[in-house]
């Protein structure tokens, strides 16, 4: 049965806490995704040290990541769940690919050059070379389909280039991935700035919900939410980016259609709207932390996982490499 399903691959890096955009434009689809494909979920450390980290906080924030995975409904017995760096396979790959990636095509990827300016003390070559060992990360595994959100795009597309660049050189290797782009919720913006994205990684994390934050946090950013001129609860994005934001948030988190949302809200005031909208998604996240703090709790079910998930991981990507190899001339014992 599971060789008739289509192969999905995804990851996400442990680096801080991760931020509702990212459970809404990430790990709420892996769930849904789970039981029509054959699913690789990756927690990708490998992707994570092209910025300094501190190791003690990696080695916690990886096992973190990992609970809430299966916290937030990502089941072990119905996908591969591993860390990036228990699978050699990946580096191994990536320097292949090396070999079939140019310059100046890295120099252009939007992430190198944000990136570069965020850390101008580190523009380090694993920064440059992030896209190549994302591609590694996805033609491993023969992916058909990567869910990806709109600022992915770029390393999706350069992935595929490299795929068929190998393939017009040693003839049909990697299956050639397609993007799986979300509707609403593909990007949740920034509560403050409505013009940014939301990231775990903001000056102001007053902007940012983390998956982490109590009740009373989470109700005071929203409470401190943009809206926009006028009163009217409405999903305009472009004359109303905050309250399109909020209506978004709001029609996820509570399960309902936008439109049901603005009917719902209608001749409501932003203050009780934004109230609605952070007691919402403090009322879904409490019993997320709660079962990511009893798994937490179960280091050897945790370490368990991870064992197993290495296992299937490198069975696959072995029988890849292996390929590869062949097809470019190494010697093999």
């Amino acid at each position: 049965m599971e060789e008739s399903k289509k192969t999905l691959y995804s990851a996400v890096q442990p680096t801080n806490s991760l931020t509702i955009g990212n459970y809404i434009g990430a790990i709420k689809n892996w769930v849904s995704l789970q039981n029509d494909y054959n699913c690789f979920y990756a927690i990708a450390n490998m992707h994570a040290i092209t910025v300094r980290q501190n190791p003690a906080e990696l080695r916690k924030n990886t096992l973190s990541l990992l609970a809430l995975y299966i916290a937030c409904g990502v089941d072990p017995e119905k996908c591969t769940l591993y860390i990036q760096s228990h699978v050699p396979a990946h580096a191994e790959l990536c320097w292949v690919l090396n070999t079939f990636t140019y310059v100046g095509e890295m120099e252009r990827m939007t992430q190198f050059k944000d990136k570069s300016a965020k850390h101008a003390d580190n523009i380090n070559m694993g920064l440059m070379d992030y896209p190549v060992l994302m591609a590694a990360d996805i033609l491993l595994y023969g992916a058909d389909v990567v869910p990806v959100g709109l600022d992915q795009r770029q390393h999706l597309e350069i992935a595929r280039d490299i795929a068929q660049r190998f393939n017009n050189v040693y003839s049909p290797t990697f299956t050639v991935p397609e993007g799986v782009y979300m509707k609403h919720g593909a990007k949740i913006n920034d509560l403050l700035d409505s013009t940014k994205k939301m990231s775990k990684s903001a000056e102001n994390v007053n902007g940012s919900i983390f998956l982490s934050d109590d009740r009373d946090t989470v109700l005071r950013k929203f409470k401190r939410a943009v809206t926009d001129s006028g009163s009217e609860i409405k999903y305009d994005p472009d004359n109303k980016a905050g309250v399109s934001n909020l209506l978004t948030i709001y029609s996820v988190f509570a399960g309902k259609t936008i439109p049901e949302a603005e009917k719902q809200f209608a001749g409501v005031g932003y203050g009780e709207f934004k109230l609605a909208v952070g007691e919402t998604v403090a009322d879904k996240l409490a019993p997320l932390q709660a079962e990511q703090a009893r798994l937490l709790a179960d280091k050897a079910y945790l370490d368990g996982v991870l064992k197993s998930g290495a296992e299937k991981a490198s069975y696959a990507a072995r029988k890849t490499l292996s390929k590869v190899y062949k097809k470019i001339g190494f010697y093999q014992i």
